[in-house]
């Protein structure tokens, strides 16, 4: 294990207000160009199911998913909560629930304000300055727009020609670049890059799918973001590889992806169809739960292919 290499929050090259960071590379025209190239005959559903019993990051103390019915057709017979009275209540069958959990759960994008440097996120906004009693007023998940961009498949997994890579294996440059030259590809500004390590091929069996997770090396989360990516995405549970392999930062590819690039972060997006069928060049899309001042939220990304 080494030291980390020097890891500061940015100033954003678009003006002291700035929110967005990386996604102000996504412009109406970079839009409009990959979804005229979308074949929607085939849609790919990246997320998963969100489930009690689901797995879900518990370590540091976070709750993990629950769903509780608040309202039922027999309960509301009896309790007539919403005031309508039995026999209306016999006739209308009214159903409600609640969900609770830790907004990083399932399949979800990390937002700018979930990992700093020092008491800073991106663009140096302090947390004395902009963290209230109940969330950041900086850098929520509501910033984010939806992201509709060309999206590139970076199969570490099946360049290795494994179905999935060890655990804490720790990707690299190398792996990256022959990646994409396996695909014929090359990353371009504007674009949103998903890793495949395999590991959603054991969902949902928290065992096998959480713990040790094979990701990105901080030089790879660098090389990545140099070529002007707007977000990053992966199937495993925090796109870097854990446990870090640096003594002074337990995240270190967070810090560098949020505070120190811009870029927001989605995880445990499944990508197993997309390796499968061969779609490597794609059009991405996905939008949060807006969700004001939150560090993450549930998101839904979806994919198409490109035609020629």
């Amino acid at each position: 294990m080494a030291p980390i290499a020097d890891i500061k929050v940015a100033t954003s090259p678009y003006g002291p207000d700035d929110q967005l960071g990386a996604l102000n590379l996504m412009t109406a025209g970079s839009q409009a160009a990959i979804m005229s190239r979308a074949d929607a005959s085939t849609v790919y559903d990246l997320s998963v199911d969100y489930f009690v019993g689901m797995p879900s990051f518990q370590a540091a103390g976070d709750p993990s998913y629950q769903i509780f019915m608040s309202h039922t057709p027999d309960g509301t017979v009896v309790d007539n909560l919403n005031g309508a009275g039995a026999e209306v209540n016999q006739r209308v069958c009214y159903s409600g629930d609640v969900v609770f959990m830790y907004t990083h759960t399932g399949t979800h994008i990390d937002a700018l304000n979930h990992f700093g440097v020092d008491g800073k996120i991106y663009n140096n906004f302090s947390a004395a300055e902009n963290l209230g009693s109940r969330h950041w007023t900086k850098g929520g998940v509501e910033q984010i727009p939806p992201i509709v961009a060309r999206g590139v498949l970076i199969d570490v997994a099946d360049l290795h020609g494994v179905p999935c890579l060890p655990d804490s294996y720790a990707i690299t440059v190398e792996d990256l670049q022959k990646a994409l030259e396996k695909a014929g590809l090359a990353l371009r500004s504007g674009d949103v890059a998903l890793v495949r390590t395999g590991r959603m091929r054991h969902w949902p069996d928290g065992s096998k799918v959480l713990g040790a997770p094979p990701g990105l090396g901080l030089d790879a989360c660098r090389w990545l973001t140099a070529q002007s990516i707007i977000a990053v995405a992966s199937d495993q549970e925090c796109v870097e590889v854990g446990p870090s392999q640096h003594e002074d930062n337990w995240l270190p590819g967070h810090c560098h992806f949020l505070a120190e690039a811009g870029v927001p972060m989605i995880e445990l997006v499944n990508l197993e169809e997309l390796s499968r069928d061969r779609v490597t060049e794609l059009c991405f899309l996905a939008a949060p739960i807006r969700l004001r001042g939150a560090s993450g939220a549930p998101v839904r990304p979806m994919a198409m292919a490109l035609r020629d």
